[in-house]
């Protein structure tokens, strides 16, 4: 797979729907909450409760991405993302999917985050030890600014 361009993206108030109640789905919950975006996550339960978001308790119907700026796929159902991809390419909608990089617009990059700055760091999803190596030097070059 190629390198991904770069790209940061006023996500405040825009509607952000998460299809997975896992580990997964509800670490890419919070950090799209973090950066403003109203987060629905669709599933039968979430493995921890998470402020700020609204939970409709059910699976995934389609129509769930409707007015969606961005979706992401986090179920264990291979099935499943891949209705989710196909919905939100049918409707514009940007998808992230956990389990198939190729159905994937974007990918979630270590955040790494000072006063006032946040760096994102990708790879080419080939070494995933190395990218978390380069987020931790960005983060602590981030907090040793003056």
């Amino acid at each position: 797979m190629s390198l991904r361009f770069p790209l940061f993206v006023n996500l405040s108030g825009r509607k952000a729907v998460v299809i997975g109640g896992g580990t997964v789905g509800l670490r890419r919950a919070g950090a799209l909450r973090a950066f403003g975006a109203a987060v629905v996550v669709v599933a039968p339960s979430l493995k921890e409760p998470l402020d700020g978001i609204e939970h409709l308790e059910r699976r995934y119907r389609e129509g769930d991405l409707a007015g969606a700026f961005l979706a992401v796929a986090a179920t264990d159902n291979r099935a499943v993302n891949h209705a989710v991809w196909e919905e939100a390419r049918a409707g514009g909608v940007l998808i992230n999917v956990c389990d198939c990089q190729s159905e994937c617009d974007f990918f979630f990059p270590a955040i790494c985050r000072a006063e006032h700055l946040v760096a994102g760091v990708a790879g080419d999803g080939g070494d995933h030890r190395r990218t978390a190596r380069a987020a931790a030097a960005i983060r602590k070059t981030l907090e040793e600014l003056p």
